[in-house]
């Protein structure tokens, strides 16, 4: 049944006039300016134009010969000849309308273009189009294209009292477009901006019913005035998919119609304990909603009646919150693209259960709010305002997590995005794919360091925070009277609290500070200087990396820049000759016990050896996690050397144990040592004319803060003490690299033949860093001449990936070939 609607009841009047005329080449066009009702349209025809339509007319129609103006051959195109004919070929036409006042020929219907702008025209062409094609498109199941002014003319048929074949051709039977619309399935409907063709017509403004459609299962509206469009509502029950754009500010014009009639519904089946004056069906079959690219604000309760909805397309509005979409239990694929928003809080609530989420386009910032879609599989997150890596992990625990889109956000200008933004989901980063690209091996690398260092930081920081909770116990106890030898009740609080703080420092390896290339701040007075930083030997400063040294700092005694890893007294012993010399004995002693070990082990067994290393000063057994073994196939092959007071990895000639160690050159520094898990500590750089040798420097952190308070420094004898010979090695077997483009605060070696994977960073400052590397490039080239060729030769240092591979002449020797794949990080924090 039509909807009752804005649509005219008279006949309107029909008038045509020929208002000019147009010279074209060597003819003349005639203009007429045709009206029907409201509706006028433009019609241009030449002479010979109204002569081929009078020629039908006459053998169809029976019309009069002689009503047509006759030829001229001579001065056809003069003014006066033209303005005369424009005159009587108007009256010609006006006769014609006359004899023809409905059921216009089908020739005059096409030479006016009322098949065109006029609702019987329209109609007959459209069932005569369906009369010859209508079955075949069915069959086919093809998508139909109507016009707004189309459908608004089968309307208007509908509500005349006209019989549906009034020109008496049964091709342009009404009946036929209604036998082909009730059958119909897949419908798309679009208007255009502005008028029609070159008529005065705006389909936007012109209304057409849909209850003709019975069968449709997919409509597609576009440039239409949805309050414009009547029967929506019959279509509840059989329309699975719906697509409106550039015709809607609202959604409940289209899901609910029925809303501007009636101020209080429900949907249909739910109880409501409010009076209400309709009850709205539901749209039981609809899965499918696209209202992008319109002007909706807001998200209506009118979603209540699309319960079924999967996906839901509201990209390219003007949203500015989400709600009310929690009605939608069935909801797996949300787009809201493109829209207003600015943060989304507890998404979750009304995505719950969503697979696919766009919010690309808005103005997010945050993502604190999509922190617990647990069941999202693909986000696009593109074109947003998220600055911070942080925010990134409010999603890197979504465990279905697959395809992350985060392209032309300011969080992409970040150095190594990718790696960063991949280290926040974990173990599940190879899983991710980011922006469009499938995540590399070299990336996910370079993940597993990062995740290892941000291990690292998080311990450092938990132990940071317990010992400026143990500081200010500490603090509060100072001020408090001391009555009796009993500890006070705030000593007994801040006792456990420095106990925990003293075992993480023992059992939990802190993040390396690795920024050292710092500016030293101008001053001209020392005693300032001294008040205002902590002294070298300040145990906050120094012990274990427990505390985070100013990152630009100088040292309170001499105002120099230092490494903020180091005490500063350790710098004073560069050049000091007595530390040096003992330096040497201790490195030769190391050689000479180590060799009576090894000619005992020999002794044993001359086919095969077995060495067992460790870090610690009384060594290991084989079972430690902190030493490696290697295994000699025979007497030709250098062998590592342990020292017995310390872990040793050496591969030293045997001539070479029975020379004193010279010493050329030593640094302090950090050291990290990259095995089966990372390590760190401080360290001892040598530098001697055949070896290289790092000793690690242990000390009680108690020790030096007390040293601390009575402004002491440590002994040479006690530094001593603390080193132990943690690797010494000739330049032969070292690892190193040419490139140039890092920067002097890190240098880092391997050895070769390392089945263990056992690498070394060593960090210092920046100066002394630089000259060292430059006499240990000088020394390696002398050593590998005749030994090593130039391209193993590599120094990884910053943020790099290389790789380490033996040469074939190694590996032929050793029996074994080996490729380690190695990212290496310069970190400030």
């Amino acid at each position: 049944m039509m909807e009752s609607g804005p649509f005219p009841e008279e006949v309107p009047e029909r008038r045509v006039c020929v208002v000019g005329s147009e010279l074209v080449e060597n003819y003349t066009v005639y203009v007429m300016d045709v009206t029907d009702g409201h509706h006028r349209w433009t019609v241009k025809h030449r002479y010979s134009d109204f002569y081929e339509l009078h020629e039908k007319l006459t053998v169809e129609k029976k019309v009069d010969r002689q009503l047509l103006p006759p030829k001229k051959i001579l001065g056809k195109n003069s003014r006066s000849l033209v303005e005369r004919r424009q005159k009587e070929l108007e009256l010609y036409l006006q006769m014609l309308l006359q004899q023809f006042p409905e059921a216009m020929p089908t020739a005059l219907n096409v030479f006016l273009h009322f098949h065109l702008y006029e609702i019987n025209g329209i109609t007959a062409a459209l069932a005569e189009e369906l009369f010859h094609k209508g079955e075949q498109l069915l069959q086919a199941g093809e998508v139909f294209s109507l016009h707004p002014l189309q459908l608004y003319s089968i309307s208007q048929q509908l509500r005349l009292a006209n019989p549906t074949c009034f020109n008496g051709d049964a091709k342009t039977d009404l009946g036929h477009i209604l036998d082909f619309t009730c059958r119909l399935r897949y419908l798309k409907i679009f208007g255009t901006r502005g008028p029609v063709g070159t008529s005065n017509i705006q389909e936007s403004s012109l209304p057409f019913d849909l209850s003709i459609f019975k069968s449709l299962l997919q409509l597609e509206i576009s440039d239409c005035n949805s309050r414009q469009i009547l029967g929506l509502p019959t279509l509840r029950s059989s329309l699975a998919t719906m697509s409106i754009h550039r015709s809607t500010e609202s959604m409940m014009v289209v899901l609910v119609p029925e809303a501007s009639e009636f101020s209080q519904w429900e949907p249909e089946g739910v109880e409501s304990r409010c009076p209400v004056t309709a009850v709205i069906p539901m749209w039981t079959n609809l899965t499918t909603l696209d209202l992008s690219h319109n002007c909706i604000s807001n998200i209506d309760n009118s979603v209540k009646l699309i319960s079924k909805v999967e996906f839901l397309d509201l990209s390219y509005n003007h949203l500015s919150l989400v709600e009310n979409l929690q009605h939608l239990y069935n909801l797996v694929h949300v787009d809201l693209s493109y829209n207003s928003l600015k943060a989304l809080n507890a998404a979750h609530t009304c995505l719950g259960n969503i697979k696919t989420l766009s919010l690309a386009g808005n103005q997010l910032e945050r993502l604190s709010g999509l922190s617990k879609l647990y069941s999202l599989v693909n986000l696009d997150l593109s074109h947003n305002q998220v600055a911070q890596l942080e925010e990134i992990k409010n999603i890197g625990s979504l465990p279905c997590l697959e395809i992350l889109n985060l392209s032309s956000n300011p969080v992409c200008i970040i150095p190594d995005y990718r790696t960063k933004v991949l280290t926040q989901f974990g173990d599940r980063a190879a899983e991710i794919c980011l922006d469009f690209k499938v995540t590399t091996e070299k990336e996910l690398d370079t993940v597993e360091v990062l995740k290892a260092i941000q291990k690292a930081k998080e311990a450092k920081d938990r132990m940071s925070s317990s010992e400026t909770k143990a500081s200010e116990a500490t603090r509060l106890s100072a001020t408090l009277p001391v009555t009796s030898s009993s500890p006070s009740p705030a000593q007994q609080a801040a006792c456990p609290s420095q106990d925990v703080t003293r075992r993480e420092e023992a059992t939990v390896p802190s993040i390396v500070l690795l920024s050292v290339d710092n500016p030293q701040p101008s001053t001209s007075d020392p005693i300032q200087v001294e008040q205002a930083l902590p002294h070298c030997g300040d145990p906050t400063s120094s012990s274990s990396f427990s505390a985070v040294w100013p990152l630009e700092a100088p040292c309170a005694a001499c105002s120099a820049p230092w490494c903020p890893l180091l005490p500063i007294h350790l710098f004073s012993l560069f050049s000091d000759k007595d530390f040096i010399t003992k330096l040497s004995q201790l490195l030769s002693l190391a050689l000479k016990e180590k060799k009576k070990k090894e000619l005992e082990r020999k002794a044993e067994s001359k086919e095969a050896q077995f060495y067992v290393c460790s870090t610690d000063v009384g060594g290991h057994s084989p079972s430690s996690k902190d030493g490696y073994f290697e295994m000699g196939l025979d007497d030709s092959v250098e062998e590592p050397v342990c020292s017995s007071p310390s872990l040793v990895n050496a591969h030293v000639a045997e001539e070479d144990l029975l020379e004193e160690v010279l010493v050329r050159r030593v640094m302090w520094c950090c050291c990290v040592w990259v095995d089966e898990e990372v390590k760190q500590g401080e360290a001892c750089l040598v530098l001697t004319d055949r070896l290289l040798g790092l000793l690690t420097w242990s000390h009680d952190p108690m020790s030096t803060s007390q040293e601390r308070d009575l402004d002491q420094i440590p002994s040479m004898e006690k530094v001593l003490s603390g080193l132990h010979v943690d690797l010494l090695v000739p330049y032969s077997q070292l690892l190193l690299s040419s490139q140039v483009d890092l920067p002097y605060s890190c240098l880092f070696f391997g050895l070769r033949a390392n089945l263990t994977c056992r690498y070394w960073y060593i960090f210092s400052e920046a100066e002394e860093l630089r000259q060292t590397k430059t006499e240990l490039k000088a020394l390696l080239q002398t050593a590998n001449n005749d030994s090593v060729p130039k391209s193993t030769l590599d120094v990884l240092i910053g943020l790099h990936t290389g790789s380490f591979q033996e040469s074939p002449e190694h590996a032929t020797q050793t029996g074994h070939t080996s490729e380690v794949k190695l990212i290496f990080f310069f970190f400030s924090f």
